[in-house]
């Protein structure tokens, strides 16, 4: 992976050596080691300019011969509202000055609500500061307890000697997160793609990390949550079926590193992009496609979807495994200049995998699905029964036998395929809805004008070529079983 440019430091820090491990998931784990003089027996010890989101729960220390007491983690950060809301009951200072002849004047006011607006009581008066523009500051006497500057961790420790040594503190935080984009330029003429892959951070946290060595992982551990739904392989726009190769990259369990190569500084409310994949020449194809979803008709013609298809393996393909992202297209016109055609979202995509994404609607290409005929070709045949049991206060009463009748149909489906470009095309059409297994329900091939193949108990697919300028129809006869 090519080393981000790293921003200029700017501003004072109280990090140390910090290093940055950022999951999919919106979650980072920074670790972050100071040199501390800990005194000998208690005492507590200030860890400023941690993450303003941080899980204290998730917080371990380590110091030679010091064990950690308490933990408090000082949120409340110095702003002027928090400063006003912090003075209630306490006594300030207002300074108001004349718009007429510049003179100020100083008034004490004690602090009695901020609730809507900020109250005060001055002598026997109560006045409630208003947001008129007009020049009146706050002077505080000082900084109330527990109000920071930055965020700020404070720990207890027990040392059994003293002297400076190193520290190192190590916590989870939500608000650091990264994620994929990819950049393909495909070529039609060629057949191939070009394609960049770029690694987006981004920091929400409230802290800047400075000087960090970061290290990205494609996965997403497990939170404790409760049960999440298992994630599929295929995109909501686009198939993959997944490879089986392993990409030259390490690996922690079951995830990939991505490491940054050189120390970066992640800025607060910053996005930052690190490229790490470039690869040209990659075989690529142009694929039209529709599925069509049951066995009935469309009211109208439909656009097929304009499709790019395309490997992740070593040999022919982009020859990496590719994190979770959103895959951008891009095709030249006529003068040379790439344009935007549409773009498409991937998952963890292992090495060797197989996509087909889609980038948008064919503007010339229509296929419609109708039902030419359909007919009940045998009657109601008593095949299946079924024994429940019928039970009445926690007891087994008696046994229902049910009679389930099971009628079989011969459907055929008539598809339209019509094309308004000057050269024939191929669609893959797709027929679903041909079996749901929790219904009982199977079907049989009787004729098809051309031959299927069969990808899984549900889907039938037809490869259909459609002549230049013109139209085609095919027919298949299905017969199934409810």
């Amino acid at each position: 992976m090519s080393h981000a440019q790293t921003a200029p430091e700017t501003e004072q820090t109280s990090q140390g050596d910090v290093s940055v491990t950022i999951y999919n998931n919106n979650q980072a784990l920074v670790q972050d080691i100071r040199q501390l003089n800990i005194a000998n027996g208690r005492s507590t010890v200030s860890f400023p300019d941690v993450s303003a989101q941080i899980r204290p729960e998730t917080l371990s220390f380590a110091a030679a011969n010091t064990a950690i007491v308490e933990q408090n983690f000082d949120f409340d950060l110095l702003t002027p509202g928090k400063l006003m809301e912090k003075a209630i009951g306490q006594t300030i200072t207002l300074v108001r000055t004349n718009p007429a002849t510049g003179v100020e004047t100083r008034e004490r006011a004690t602090v009695l609500s901020t609730a809507g607006g900020v109250v005060v009581q001055i002598g026997d008066r109560i006045e409630v500061l208003r947001d008129d523009g007009l020049p009146v500051r706050a002077v505080f006497d000082r900084v109330p307890p527990n109000l920071r500057a930055r965020p700020t961790l404070s720990v207890t420790l027990q040392s059994t000697r003293g002297g400076a040594r190193p520290a190192s503190i190590r916590y989870l935080t939500p608000g650091l997160g990264w994620g994929a984009d990819y950049v393909a330029l495909y070529d039609e003429t060629r057949g191939t793609i070009d394609m960049q892959g770029w690694v987006t951070l981004t920091n929400n946290t409230g802290t800047t990390f400075h000087a960090a060595n970061t290290l990205l992982v494609a996965g997403e551990p497990g939170e404790g949550g409760g049960y999440q739904p298992p994630r599929r392989g295929v995109t909501s726009r686009g198939r993959m079926a997944p490879g089986t190769q392993t990409a030259d990259r390490e690996r922690l369990g079951d995830f990939y590193l991505y490491p940054i190569a050189e120390r970066t500084t992640i800025a607060n409310a910053q996005t930052k992009q690190v490229s790490f994949l470039d690869s040209q020449g990659v075989p690529a194809r142009k694929v039209y496609g529709r599925e069509v979803g049951w066995l009935s008709s469309d009211d109208a013609p439909v656009a097929v979807s304009s499709q790019i298809a395309f490997s992740s393996s070593r040999e022919g393909g982009l020859g990496d495994a590719l994190p979770s992202g959103t895959v951008r297209f891009y095709q030249r016109d006529a003068q040379g200049n790439p344009q935007f055609i549409g773009e498409n979202g991937i998952g963890h995509t292992p090495m060797g995998s197989e996509l087909t994404l889609r980038t948008g609607d064919a503007f010339d290409i229509f296929v419609q699905a109708e039902v030419e005929a359909r007919d009940k070709i045998t009657a109601a045949e008593y095949e299946r029964s079924a024994r429940y049991r019928v039970i009445q206060d926690g007891q087994v009463t008696r046994e229902v036998e049910v009679e389930q009748a099971v009628d079989f149909w011969r459907t055929t489906m008539r598809y339209t395929l019509t094309n308004a470009k000057p050269e024939p095309v191929e669609v893959e059409l797709l027929q679903g809805g041909l079996d749901r297994g929790w219904w009982g329900r199977d079907f049989r091939v009787v004729n098809e004008d051309v031959a299927g193949t069969q990808i899984n108990a549900d889907r039938r697919k037809y490869v259909i070529t459609v002549p230049a300028n013109g139209k085609r129809e095919v027919r298949v006869t299905y017969e199934t079983r409810y």
